[in-house]
């Protein structure tokens, strides 16, 4: 019985580390900067702020080989922020994001949250 116990205990704090890892750590964090796009509040069930920034210069797509722009896909932690991006929508932005290795449903829809406006003109 005292084995099993030791075993489940285990297996918790091993579940626990896991899902810490891929949802709550931060993996890296940083600055980009662009036109901001669109700012929206979607969802089924868990309705969060959704956004996407065009940067500057032109790439090709890896699987097509096309040209295509720099696209930064993201979501929002806080509502005062969405609401001063709504505002503004079209003008450039600088955007503090921090990235996660996976998305939980009530955080957003990708694995980047902005966090905080560093600058905008």
């Amino acid at each position: 019985m005292k084995y099993l116990w030791i075993t489940l205990i285990a297996v918790v704090l091993l579940l626990s580390g896991i899902v810490y890892y891929r949802y709550y750590f931060v993996f890296g964090e940083g600055v980009k900067s662009g036109i901001l796009n669109y700012a929206v509040k979607k969802g089924n069930i868990f309705k969060t702020y959704e956004g996407k920034l065009i940067q500057q210069g032109f790439g090709t797509n890896a699987r097509t080989g096309s040209l295509m722009s720099y696209e930064f896909e993201f979501s929002i932690e806080d509502e005062e922020i969405f609401r001063q991006l709504e505002i503004n929508n079209g003008k450039t932005f600088d955007l503090h994001y921090k990235e996660y290795h996976g998305a939980l449903p009530w955080r957003g829809n990708t694995t980047y949250v902005v966090d905080r406006i560093v600058n905008m003109k």
